[in-house]
């Protein structure tokens, strides 16, 4: 693991539609709320090919999910600078306990989706977020 590479586990408390930002982006929002006393509530986001991954997921399922922690500057019209922050999902592992087993295509995509590394998902720099 390097410093940009975290892991958040937890079960999932929302999931979110695919939004097209442009036609180069596309995100998917992914609500995990931890374990403990202190319970939080962690929007990430799935990007590009990896927002399919939400589609074999399911409220209350538990995960851990891998992520990089991104951060960004961008500068306004008016010149303003704002700077925007990122939790990018790029593994989940799943409890196979809890999640009935697939097979066939699925079950392959799924597999191939989950093993797939970080450096696999394009970058966005000129997107304000």
């Amino acid at each position: 693991m390097n410093n940009n590479d975290y892991v958040v586990t937890g079960e999932v408390h929302n999931i979110g539609e695919i939004q097209k930002i442009s036609d180069k982006f596309q995100k998917r929002e992914i609500v995990i709320k931890t374990e403990g006393d202190y319970p939080q509530l962690i929007a990430c986001q799935l990007t590009q090919d990896k927002c399919q991954l939400g589609n074999y997921l399911s409220v209350g399922q538990k995960i851990d999910a891998h992520f990089n922690l991104r951060g960004r500057e961008w500068t306004n019209q008016k010149g303003e600078v704002k700077y925007f922050n990122s939790i990018d999902i790029w593994r989940i592992d799943k409890d196979d306990n809890e999640q009935p087993k697939r097979d066939g295509i699925e079950q392959n995509f799924v597999e191939d989706q989950i093993q797939a590394t970080h450096n696999d998902i394009a970058d966005a720099d000129d997107l304000p977020f």
